[in-house]
């Protein structure tokens, strides 16, 4: 996963089949002659995880934090700690693995915990030591992992494990007593320590558990008409709520929060790019233009693609195995801890390719044709993206010069007809009269002259309207100026990384930089070609004054000065 480098429903009826306590509490260990392939290979796969993890675990019992484990930056936290607890045991509790009952695993598991207790506040809460202090939401992202922990290890029965357990009972009922009290920032975060409490529950029912889920239940969810979560957070927090769903409703059988869960795949199944990546340009949070697969997904997906036999989710499931690979098993203590997951996919149905669909309350139009799809974004200065198979055109921005704030962004999209959309934005420039003596400083102070109470004269105004529609083999786009004259304005292009720019003039002294001046330029990646033009080139100023800074990426530009009316289409 990376940034990119460039800044800023409809369900059908379906019987809700209860889930009960016991069914995410029943053991994977007798049964694990029936596990599936496609799982042993991923607990094979993670004995290098844990390898890696043994040798970052400090070893010096004179360091406060023996036991601990790093992160990136070199800093002990519980989160690493955690992991070596967690990946540790899926190698040592099973026969798949050359971890199992390992002793040096089981030791090594023992210093972990010690100094997982160690970084637990008395409250109860852990630290996020890149933001958040005391945190009950952070806690609860590790306890509903390490709920799965204690669980394999108390159902191996494998001796020499009940020093492990204690430490781990300890840290676990702590952190309960938090998440009875603790506070949250997002949205999210209610789920999350919602299914924390739901995983205690089932190893001790203590009723002020079922309270706390129950106070955060009562808010109802933050689900939109469009079926996404409030964060819009495609990759990272839309997904992890699923996930958050599903424990809850198990943990303390409420089965109707699936619907919720429902909602968002089936709208999730059209934020997905030819190439299996999913669409993250109107998300509100972190992943915001992130390159990202689906692999978040796999479990929910798979969960009901089993449970209610439904063919798209097992479609989406086969796309996902395809394109996303290895990284699934992130997932993998969901996956052993989950049996239900193990049965085979039913028939594979097909996935929506080829539509146009708004998803109003995101700011979101999606348009896809077979191989190649497109997204037009509100209130965004990206406001479009194109893909061809894996060649990506992944943002288009328009900038003017005028008065250093023309960076385009249309607060709507408005839907013409059935294949185009139009977006628009009127900009001011005011310039400012002496301030009427009655409301002057004795003392000349310039920042007790609030501009807001000069008169305005000469006002400047510019409307720029985007007209974008689609086409057979891709989408056209249309730009129009109104208002003041000979403002430089620049339309760009940027692409991803890694292709080959024809067609276009390079700039010089500027890295990764064109101007189309006339024709039809092209951008090639691998086998896949987009098409762009025609070109229009007055002048080679990119940088305009007031816009975003270059992304880094390659960009290809259209300059001009308004009235600017310029048509290009892209194919």
């Amino acid at each position: 996963m990376k940034r990119r480098n460039f800044l800023k429903l409809s369900s059908g009826t379906i019987t809700l089949l209860p889930f009960t306590s016991s069914a995410l509490s029943s053991s994977w260990f007798p049964s694990s002659d029936t596990m599936p392939d496609w799982l042993i290979q991923m607990i094979k796969g993670n004995d290098s995880t844990i390898e890696r993890l043994l040798g970052l675990q400090i070893k010096d019992t004179s360091n406060p934090f023996f036991g601990g484990l790093p992160d990136a930056q070199e800093i002990i936290n519980p989160h690493s700690t955690c992991g070596m607890i967690l990946w540790g045991t899926v190698g040592f509790t099973s026969h798949h693995s050359k971890y199992h009952q390992s002793s040096a695993v089981l030791e090594s598991m023992k210093q972990a915990a010690v100094c997982l207790n160690k970084l637990q506040h008395e409250d109860g809460t852990i630290d996020l030591l890149s933001t958040n202090f005391h945190s009950t939401p952070d806690t609860g992202f590790l306890v509903k992992r390490l709920v799965f922990t204690y669980q394999s290890l108390q159902q191996s029965k494998i001796e020499g494990i009940s020093d492990l357990l204690e430490q781990l009972k300890l840290f676990l009922l702590k952190a309960g007593k938090a998440f009875t009290v603790g506070g949250i920032h997002t949205p999210n975060h209610r789920w999350v320590v919602s299914a924390a409490l739901a995983q205690l529950y089932q190893l001790w029912p203590d009723p002020a558990y079922l309270k706390r889920i129950n106070q955060w239940l009562f808010e109802k969810m933050d689900m939109d008409e469009d079926g996404q979560y409030n964060e819009k957070s495609t990759y990272i927090y839309s997904s992890l709520t699923n996930r958050l769903l599903i424990l809850i409703a198990k943990g303390v059988n409420k089965p109707e929060l699936l619907q919720y869960v429902r909602r968002n795949l089936d709208m999730t199944a059209y934020y997905v790019h030819p190439n299996g990546e999913v669409v993250t340009d109107a998300s509100g949070r972190q992943d915001k233009a992130i390159i990202g697969t689906m692999e978040n997904y796999y479990y929910a997906y798979r969960l009901l693609a089993i449970k209610e036999k439904n063919l798209q989710y097992a479609a989406m499931c086969r796309l996902i195995e395809k394109t996303a690979g290895d990284k699934i098993k992130n997932q993998l203590d969901y996956y052993l801890n989950d049996p239900e997951v193990w049965k085979p996919l039913p028939t594979v149905g097909e996935l929506p390719v080829r539509y146009v669909k708004t998803f109003p309350y995101s700011g979101l139009v999606r348009i896809r044709n077979n191989n190649w799809d497109s997204s037009i974004i509100k209130d965004n200065p990206t406001w479009m993206t194109f893909m061809k198979n894996e060649a990506v055109l992944q943002g288009i921005r328009l900038a003017s010069s005028f008065f250093g704030k023309g960076q385009f962004r249309s607060n709507q999209i408005e839907q013409m007809g059935p294949d185009e959309w139009k977006l628009t934005q009127t900009l001011k420039g005011p310039y400012y009269q002496p301030l009427p003596p009655e409301l002057l400083p004795d003392d000349g102070d310039w920042d007790k002259m609030p501009r807001n109470k000069r008169p305005q004269t000469e006002i400047q105004t510019l409307t720029t309207t985007v007209l974008i529609r689609k086409q057979e083999n891709g989408m056209q786009v249309e730009v129009q100026t109104e208002g003041t004259e000979r403002v430089p304005i620049a339309l760009e292009l940027i692409f991803r990384s890694g292709g080959i720019i024809s067609g276009a003039e390079e700039v010089a002294g500027i890295k990764d930089t064109w101007v189309l001046r006339s024709g039809t330029g092209k951008y090639v990646f691998k086998d896949t070609t987009i098409s762009f033009g025609p070109g229009i080139g007055k002048h080679i100023n990119t940088a305009l004054r007031g816009a975003l800074p270059h992304t880094g990426s390659p960009s290809v530009f259209l300059t001009g000065f308004t009235p600017f009316n310029h048509t290009i289409t892209i194919a």
